[in-house]
């Protein structure tokens, strides 16, 4: 890649980038856009109210992301690189979601996404001097759930119905029409009905 980016999702080597004494992690162009990004969602979308999930959407496929037609994203939400964001149809990221797009993030037909949930693609690797920036993808299968304020971390595979509790932590998998809880999720339970 350009600018001496790796071919992990953009990332600079932080030990030619000096990323950790408060050099760049990412290419020039990605941080363009990411600042870009940032004025015009703070501009144009931060501020509007629930209802206009169609001008919200427009704007993020503007910038990249790919979205169903009827997917819907609150402005109080965060969405760090839309690039990276694939909504499929009857989806939804609640108010003040946080979507850490450093790798992409699929969310699959109508999960859902509640308010305050984090779901974080990035990481560091604590055994490198430089502390290098890492990314994994995150996907989220059809009907799954997301509950307030749950985090979501690099790599996890939620899959298809499973709920992942109010304040849950999902550092693994997360297995199918499953109820998880806790820090760290723990299955509790079946999901006994689908939407």
């Amino acid at each position: 890649m350009t600018d001496g980016a790796s071919d992990n999702f953009g990332i600079l080597d932080a030990s030619k980038s000096g990323s950790r004494e408060g050099g760049p992690s990412f290419a020039v162009r990605h941080r363009v856009l990411r600042l870009a990004w940032g004025i015009t969602w703070t501009l144009l979308a931060a501020w509007t109210p629930a209802p206009l999930h169609r001008w919200r959407a427009f704007l993020l496929r503007l910038f990249g992301a790919r979205l169903a037609r009827n997917a819907r994203v609150h402005g109080s939400a965060r969405i760090w690189y839309p690039p990276h964001l694939v909504m499929e149809a009857n989806t939804l990221i609640g108010r003040g979601a946080i979507i850490y797009s450093i790798a992409p993030v699929h969310i699959g037909r109508g999960a859902v996404i509640s308010q305050g949930a984090h779901l974080c693609t990035g990481s560091h690797d604590i055994d490198d001097a430089a502390f290098q920036l890492t990314a994994r993808p995150i996907t989220i299968n059809a009907d799954a759930w997301v509950a307030a304020e749950a985090f979501v971390g690099p790599g996890v595979f939620i899959g298809e119905g499973a709920v992942l509790g109010a304040r849950g932590v999902a550092f693994g998998d997360l297995a199918a029409w499953t109820v998880h809880v806790g820090n760290p999720a723990r299955p509790i339970r079946a999901r006994l009905t689908s939407p």
